[in-house]
């Protein structure tokens, strides 16, 4: 094995018995050379000593600091014996190791067993084409994958104006007046607009009305979310809605345009109707549809939304994909999901901001009617970035290219005989090929499949055909020929085709507003103005490629370069998600594989991949806790009991199943409060359905009692739902269903290293015990779950399939031992800096032994009392020295919350810790009086180029800039800048500004700040 000797921290030198570096590596060369010796067959590639970042020197020395002789006696004090687990369990053995090349090779294998068809299937699925300067420079660039949410705009703001620009696209393309930074996928959003309806009757309407055009996976996931709500369903033909807006009970109507047969419908009739009633519309479409089509802004909608996937964004075996959703401004208080806003810095310059965070569901815990806690940042970014690229003309080329190949489409499918059944389309059409002697859906289908084409299966008299950016004049040739062949008709070349003269969309419905006016979507059309705008926004953000992201609860852990390779090969990338299974038996082992080893780790019987985040993941879990006693004739039982210090998903998912919760108080300690638990479960025995717990708990300390915990709730024939989102701590050491779960969430963007994209995408599967098993969610199109499953949770059947290479990636070079290793490193990393930062910052809990787990609650309430310092200042302060800041005033709101993961050597876990120690110090500062309390480094933080450039005459600050920019001497070689000083985040809610940058120019109509601004 290959251990790259690092420059070690002399105090380590003493530790290994040596007094120089290069004595160090004298021993430990010796050390190795014994090691290559006895081991000459194994692989020097091997992942565990890159992916873990101290080696075992390091982890000795930290051990020694904490008074431990080995990991072992480390993992008895940290980790309460009674629920620890054998070492086999999660072994080698159980999970064999791959080393990277090793990986690369199985990859390959799986990727090769994917048959590479081309689908012309639809239903919300395209062959995007992913511009190279946009694939290489975005999605496969880890200075755009690797950061975090950017909940501190002074470093994020890149990506902050990336978002813009996706909602700006939405805004303009739509019609509608705000946009949000996405949802999780368009089904999702679908349902998410459903309840925006409902809860904008005051709850009393319940009756929900869909348009029999939706696409069957909309219609199934809208189902699972009525049932939560006690929505009543109701589905038809959009033109017979009047006689159920009558009855006065409809909260909305949702209609599709174009729809999944690729009809065109004018809906400005029904929009009136359903205004009139006091419901709202609600309207799935097409982004490159619209370049063509009249909005859905245009014609009274009240909610938009769709998937921008078709710009620029694999179809990934069905993610993942960035939904867009817009409403009117009436609604933008409840619209679900992130928004970005313009505000200003303390300079009074414009910047970017995620605002009116307060409106953000998840914050409203109980009261919310929406868990979405992120978004598909990334995703969301690179269709923006196409917008930006191709612009609106180019745009319209597209969609016009689109539409042409479309009617030359049609007008040979009738001239061989078939009759298309929609008149008027986009790029979609439905053909009857009955009509040509009484032939069969399936004998075209037998054709195509010859051909290599996948066509849409939609009855034994249909086929569907959807055309995009990807069909080249072969192709559509090809597609010709198979009704061609189907027909016993003569096959045609590309000479023989003729373009018909007009277009076929209704002239009422054609679009005549202008879009993407702004100077963003119309100066970068070069690749390299493209490559250097996508450069200049990523410079402005802190990812993993520049420092540790210590945030607690969120575990940014290394996302490696050998587990993102396969992510973006046309094997996986280019397939669609309702491919039939013989093309996809490499994805279908590759998730199999995943499954099992999740269950292994987990303890658990069976896992669904399908929900695609932790959130979906909460709320699958609690759904399918549901089915379960409603399959035992216990349907009362809906109280779900939850601690007060649990994440806000965690009630907002138990009301959107239809639960009502109940808290349960914490102890002094930190601890979950027993006889508040128990007491409360007897006294809701009779109706308890579930318990939800994080273990270890947002505290950051391993509970000695959760097993009694859970015991008490299957005591009163409840289940337990054990949030995964803290899974970290345990890989190898303990697990979920040892500690009593029933259930579990896991959030693959945290343990299992998906990358977080600057905020999505994420995957969230759930994992169940046995009797559990039957009722995984399922699926309309490709059948999943168990054999009495719930509906759907998402579009795709396995959700953001492309990605779970990742994870499967990660797990299988890790190996069991890996795996279990990083967990006791995370938990030594953490125990560690708790150790460096006693007697500076007081721990705010612990276990009896004095530990806590994979992360630390630092409380900074004495800084406020003696020095009105709040923790936002520590945060700030902590980007001038190139860090991005813990989790702040979560779950505690004066207190910190740090994870430094298993990736972070001990020489950037000692940097961070004397950035902190530096800082108290700078506090101490301003309490004995050396610095004033309303002017001094905290207090201004961050400090940005621009103030440290400011002229001498205005430099009004009592210390200099040297201790501004660089309070520690490495700063002087490797300094990451915030870009922005602190934003005014009142003014930003107060102001709400949702544009671009407003460039006024003779030949733009972009609105001015007046216009844009609204008050909130």
């Amino acid at each position: 094995m290959h251990h790259p000797v690092r420059l070690l921290p002399k105090c380590l030198f003493n530790h290994v018995g040596v007094r120089s570096r290069s004595s160090l590596r004298l021993v430990l060369g010796r050390r190795l050379a014994t090691q290559a010796e006895s081991n000459v067959f194994a692989p020097l590639d091997t992942f565990s000593n890159r992916h873990i970042g101290p080696d075992s020197n390091e982890t000795s020395y930290m051990l020694s600091q904490l008074g431990y002789d080995s990991m072992d006696a480390f993992i008895e004090a940290t980790v309460p014996g009674k629920i620890r687990i054998s070492a086999s369990a999660v072994s080698d053995g159980s999970i064999p190791p791959l080393s990277e090349s090793e990986l690369h090779s199985r990859a390959t294998e799986l990727a090769n067993a994917n048959k590479p068809f081309r689908s012309y299937i639809g239903m919300g699925y395209h062959n995007a084409v992913v511009p190279p300067v946009i694939l290489r420079n975005t999605i496969e660039n880890p200075a755009w994958y690797t950061p975090y949410t950017p909940y501190q705009p002074e470093i994020a703001q890149g990506r902050l104006e990336s978002l813009v620009n996706f909602q700006t696209m939405v805004m303009s393309l739509t019609s509608m007046d705000i946009a949000n930074a996405s949802l999780l996928d368009e089904a999702t959003a679908a349902a998410e607009g459903m309840v925006m309806a409902y809860t904008h009757s005051g709850q009393k309407k319940r009756t929900f009305f869909v348009d029999k055009g939706v696409s069957p996976q909309t219609l199934s996931v809208l189902r699972t979310r009525a049932k939560g709500f006690g929505i009543d369903l109701v589905i038809g033909d959009a033109a017979i809605v009047s006689e159920h807006i009558s009855a006065g009970n409809v909260s909305g109507v949702l209609v599709q345009y174009p729809d999944v047969n690729g009809r065109i419908q004018d809906f400005r009739t029904l929009a009136e109707t359903v205004h009139i009633g006091g419901a709202l519309l609600i309207c799935g479409t097409d982004l490159l549809a619209l370049t063509m089509l009249k909005p859905p802004g245009e014609w009274g909608a009240d909610i938009v939304y769709g998937n921008s996937a078709r710009f620029g964004v694999p179809a990934g075996y069905g993610g993942p994909h960035a939904a867009f959703f817009a409403v009117s401004d009436a609604l933008k208080r409840k619209m679900p999901g992130r928004l970005i806003g313009r505000s200003r810095d303390t300079m009074g310059r414009p910047a970017y901001r995620l605002a009116l965070q307060t409106r953000e569901q998840h914050i409203r815990r109980e009261k919310a009617t929406s868990n979405i806690c992120t978004s598909q940042a990334l995703l969301a970014n690179m269709a923006a970035m196409y917008a930006v690229y191709h612009g609106p003309e180019g745009l319209h080329n597209i969609a016009n290219k689109v539409h042409r190949f479309t009617q030359v489409l049609k007008s040979s499918v009738e001239g061989a005989g078939f009759k298309v059944v929609n008149a008027e389309f986009f790029d979609t059409l439905t053909v009857n090929v009955a009509a040509k002697d009484g032939l069969t859906a399936a004998a075209v289908h037998n054709v195509a499949t010859a051909a290599g084409i996948n066509l849409r299966r939609v009855d034994d008299a249909h086929v569907g055909i959807t055309l995009d950016e990807s069909v080249g004049p072969r192709d559509l040739v090809d597609i010709i020929n198979v009704f061609n062949a189907s027909a016993t008709s003569s096959l045609v070349s590309l000479g023989d085709l003729t373009v018909p003269a007009g277009v076929s969309i209704p002239a009422a419905l054609q679009r005549t507003s202008k879009f993407l006016p702004h100077p963003v979507f119309n100066q970068h059309h070069s690749e390299t103005e493209m490559l250097r705008y996508i450069y200049h926004l990523q410079s402005k953000d802190l990812g993993l490629v520049h420092a540790m992201i210590p945030l607690g609860s969120c575990t940014m852990k290394l996302n490696s370069t050998s587990s993102m390779i396969p992510l973006t090969w046309p094997q996986f990338s280019a397939v669609h998600p309702f491919a039939p299974k013989d093309q996809v038996k490499g994805y279908l082992e590759m998730i199999k594989e995943l499954e099992n080893d999740l269950c292994k780790i987990t303890g658990f019987h069976s896992c669904s991949l399908q929900p695609n985040s932790g959130a979906a993941g909460e709320y699958a879990g609690l759904t399918v806790i549901r089915a379960y006693h409603e399959s035992r004739g216990q349907s009362h039982r809906d109280i779900c009991l939850i601690p007060v210090s649990a994440h806000g998903t965690n009630p907002a998912s138990a009301v959107m199943a239809g639960l009502k919760v109940v808290p349960v108080k914490s102890l002094p300690d930190g601890s979950l409060d027993l006889e508040d638990l128990k007491a409360k479960a007897e006294k809701h025995k009779d109706n308890l359905a579930a318990f939800m717990i994080t273990y270890p708990s947002t505290f950051g300390v391993f509970e000695a009692g959760v097993q009694d915990a859970c015991r008490i709730i299957h005591e009163y024939g409840g289940q337990v739902y054990l949030d995964g989102a803290n899974l970290n701590a345990q890989v190898g050491v303990t697990n979920p269903a040892t500690c009593g779960g029933d259930v579990c969430h896991l959030n693959l963007h945290k343990t299992f290293a998906i990358p977080h994209g600057g905020g999505g995408p994420g995957v969230g599967p759930i994992c169940v015990a046995e009797h559990l098993a039957p009722f995984l969610p399922t699926h309309p199109i490709v059948a999943t779950g168990g054999d009495k499953p719930i509906d759907a949770v998402a579009a795709a059947q396995f959700g953001s399939a492309s990605i779970l290479l990742i994870s499967w990636s990660y797990i299988k070079m890790l190996g069991g031992q890996g795996l279990s290793n990083s967990s006791k490193v995370a938990l030594l990393n953490a125990n560690y800096m708790a150790h460096r930062l006693s007697g500076y910052y007081s721990l705010r809990y612990k276990n009896h032994n004095g530990r806590v787990a994979h992360e630390l609650l630092i409380d900074l309430a004495e800084f406020d009392k003696a020095a009105g310092l709040k923790v936002t200042d520590f945060a700030k302060r902590l980007q001038d020295y190139g860090f991005h800041p813990p989790t702040c005033s979560w779950p505690i709101s004066t207190c910190m919350l740090i994870e430094p993961t298993e990736s972070e050597t001990l020489e950037e876990i000692d940097r961070f810790c004397d950035a902190m120690i530096q800082i108290h110090q700078e506090a101490q500062d301003i309490i004995t009086g050396k610095q004033p309390k309303d002017n001094n480094v905290l207090k201004n933080a961050p400090h940005p180029p621009q103030v440290i450039a400011l002229p001498e005459n205005e430099w009004s600050r009592p210390y200099s800039r040297m201790t501004a920019a660089y309070p520690k001497p490495w700063l002087l070689e490797k300094k990451f800048w915030p870009t922005v000083c602190r934003i005014d985040d009142a003014y930003g809610d107060l102001n709400l500004i949702i544009w671009p940058p407003l460039i006024i120019c003779p030949q733009c109509d972009c609105p001015s700040v007046e216009e844009t601004a609204s008050d909130v």
